[in-house]
């Protein structure tokens, strides 16, 4: 039976891009072929469960501004309720995933017994709503930043006790996303980090995280759990300084602790900013390491010095990023997940079906240009022309040498080179084309 949330919403269908329609896609058809695969199949949209139905409309000045059904979020009838809502957007949006914390399910119970027996609950009675859906699971996730305990961290915890709290929780939750099919289980270390020097070592906390990390793995193998492990970068908020800081930092700790070739990284948008790189640089780092493991696709205002989770809508930013997920081979077990929320004044059910209309457009609109650049070949052809130089056999045999062979050379050949343009202004004029 209908929650009769969306009453009076009709599942949202592809129109074209003539459609005068607020709730129809006209950039994404699911059944579009791209690079000999369909679209839905390349993009592989996930909702985040925090976002669209665990948020109230907060911010740092004032408190919950959207009323639902599912208030107050503190029992389990409540949590099942807000179930039967999620599966009845996913519907109507077609979407093939979603993604949830362990506290966007079930309620914080104040204890791991009774947080752990709700969430088995939940997690079963989900299951139950996913054998009549075709909406899969894509990632689960721990919630270890929200409840006081988490204050000076989960695995970086000064208090022993926490980090074993923080390990039976994530345990429950990577088992939950076993059961649930997961594709992927993600580790975002929200209060991992430092206040101030004054009262951290620094040193311990980081190999307290990496053994944290390698017993994740561990356990991973322990249960054949077959999906991805990834680690969230981001800088910053809410702590003055995260060990996470962005892809390099991490891929750096993962390397560390031996862990390169176990865990891999789910990058966003949002934190690419805040980091204070683009999105598409974030993705290239990832890629060139063999780590890009998933996105969560959102954006910043550029005015606001904090993570303000918008839903995408700027096409060249998104069609770049897409390059760089294309070149990187795409999608295994990853996806797109809209780790966006509404504005606190978008009240209406009608504007959580019209943001995912409006990210999905936007997201396939940059999908396409992307795979179009990469089939034309331009920007590929462009970057072997800049770096020809270096197929030669005497330019490998350079890289091989030292410091006094190279320097003879340069003294026997009399090489002083000319400067080269890099044409950035030619490129930035190819991609326009395509956007």
């Amino acid at each position: 039976m209908s929650t009769g949330f969306f009453d009076g919403i009709d599942p949202v269908r592809f129109q074209g891009a003539g459609s005068g329609s607020p709730l129809a896609f006209r950039h994404y058809d699911p059944d579009e072929i791209v690079m000999g695969k369909r679209m839905e199949e390349h993009l592989r949209f996930g909702v985040a469960w925090w976002h669209s139905f665990a948020w109230e409309g907060g911010d740092p000045f004032g408190g919950r501004t959207f009323e639902r059904p599912w208030h107050p979020q503190d029992n389990m009838a409540n949590a099942r309720l807000k179930a039967d809502v999620a599966f009845e957007m996913f519907e109507i949006l077609n979407v093939p995933f979603f993604c949830w914390h362990d506290v966007d399910l079930r309620p914080d119970m104040g204890n791991f017994a009774d947080n752990l027996a709700t969430l088995n609950e939940i997690t079963d009675y989900i299951g139950d709503k996913m054998a009549a859906s075709r909406t899969r699971c894509l990632w689960g996730t721990a919630n270890m930043f929200s409840h006081a305990r988490w204050m000076a961290g989960a695995a970086t915890n000064p208090d022993p006790e926490v980090f074993a709290f923080a390990a039976a929780t994530v345990k429950s939750c990577l088992d939950a996303t076993h059961r649930l099919g997961g594709e992927n289980y993600v580790l975002w270390g929200g209060r991992e980090g430092y206040e101030t020097l004054l009262n951290t070592d620094m040193g311990r906390e980081l190999d307290q995280m990496g053994r944290f990390l390698a017993m994740v793995v561990d356990y991973k193998h322990k249960i054949g759990f077959e999906g991805q492990i990834l680690v969230e970068p981001k800088p910053q908020e809410p702590s003055k300084h995260q060990y996470d800081f962005d892809a390099a930092t991490c891929i750096g700790f993962l390397r560390k602790y031996g862990l390169e070739g176990e865990v891999k990284l789910n990058l966003e948008q949002g934190h690419a900013i805040l980091a204070g790189h683009s999105f598409e640089h974030e993705l290239a780092v990832a890629a060139s390491e063999g780590m890009l493991g998933s996105i969560d696709m959102n954006r910043n205002d550029y005015q606001s010095g904090w993570d303000t989770d918008q839903f995408p809508n700027n096409v060249p930013e998104t069609a770049l990023a897409y390059y760089q997920v294309i070149r990187a081979g795409g999608f295994s077990k990853g996806g797109t997940n809209f780790d966006a929320k509404l504005r606190r004044q978008s009240i209406d059910p009608e504007d959580l079906i019209a943001a995912h209309v409006g990210g999905m457009d936007v997201c396939a609109r940059g999908f396409k240009a992307a795979a179009a650049m990469i089939e034309d070949g331009g920007l590929e052809a462009a970057l072997a022309e800049r770096y020809a130089g270096w197929d030669g056999a005497e330019a490998k045999a350079m890289l091989d040498g030292d410091l006094a062979a190279i320097s003879e050379r340069v003294l026997r050949e009399n090489i002083n080179p000319a400067p080269r343009s890099g044409r950035q202004e030619r490129l930035e004029n190819y991609v326009n084309r395509f956007v």
